[in-house]
């Protein structure tokens, strides 16, 4: 697997991959990660996925981070 490119975001880091006729889209913040994976064959290469990333899709990315950041938040203060 290998970087083909990164998407500069304010908040979040956003990678790309290509592995095995397929894109991963990598969303990162902090220790948690959110994946899809695309096959080359259902996208027009890495301005495709850029296009993909419209303000709809990102703020429904962002709304899941901060599930992801309260649940984890959550459960680690049952164990506390």
């Amino acid at each position: 697997m290998r970087v083909i490119a990164n998407i500069p975001h304010p908040k979040i880091t956003i990678s790309i991959f290509s592995m095995n006729d397929k894109y991963q889209v990598q969303f990162a913040a902090g220790p948690m990660e959110q994946t899809f994976k695309i096959a080359h064959s259902e996208i027009d290469g890495v301005e495709g996925i850029k296009k993909m990333l419209d303000e709809e899709f990102m703020n429904k990315i962002m709304e899941r981070f901060n599930e992801m950041f309260l649940s984890f938040k959550q459960a680690k203060e049952r164990v506390s």
